[in-house]
């Protein structure tokens, strides 16, 4: 069940986010809520896993690259490949994410990846909050919001987040609506 709701609302933000191959997703997750407690009180490695696995079945079809949350005793860093972080030019930061510090959907991906490390941020494209966690740190700017159809993993509340490139410019400004930013399609002016 729990595995089922992430890969509907991961597929809605996919969607909306139009990602693609590479594009950065942040997940932070409470496995604690999701259980109906309080943050941070009784996560579980076996919640972190549906949670993945939610994950997995859209990544699968769209190759984007999950970066894990940490909690706030890890400063919310993040768990991500070593080879992504380098290939993007990231610091990393040392520290293996455990239930207690760092949370168990953290301390669960890290021990899913073929070489994981932390970095302290990153601008991702998009992403999930499954808990109240508070991913905003670790968006591009501008996050807007996407309303998921469904509203709790479990018993913790979810918000997802896209993103979109600064408008700049005054009334004259032209924006191109296709996300392609190529002049001449589907322009249309600030009025």
């Amino acid at each position: 069940m729990i595995a089922r709701q992430v890969e509907i609302v991961v597929k809605e933000l996919a969607i909306a986010g139009k990602l693609e191959e590479g594009h950065l997703v942040v997940i932070g997750t409470s496995t604690s809520e999701v259980l109906g407690e309080r943050i941070g009180t009784s996560g579980t490695l076996e919640t972190a896993a549906a949670i993945y696995r939610g994950v997995e079945a859209v990544r699968n079809q769209i190759p984007f690259v999950p970066v894990y949350q940490c909690c706030e005793h890890l400063n919310r860093a993040l768990v991500m490949e070593e080879a992504e972080a380098t290939r993007r030019g990231l610091e990393v930061v040392y520290a293996v994410p455990v239930p207690k510090a760092g949370g168990s959907m953290a301390a669960y991906a890290y021990g899913q990846f073929v070489k994981p490390c932390l970095v302290e941020q990153i601008e991702a494209n998009a992403g999930i909050d499954i808990g109240d966690t508070f991913i905003g740190m670790h968006l591009k700017r501008v996050a807007v919001p996407v309303r998921p159809s469904i509203k709790t993993i479990g018993e913790a509340h979810v918000t997802m987040a896209i993103t979109r490139p600064k408008l700049i410019g005054g009334a004259r400004a032209v924006y191109d609506d296709s996300n392609s930013f190529r002049a001449g399609q589907n322009a249309k002016t600030c009025e």
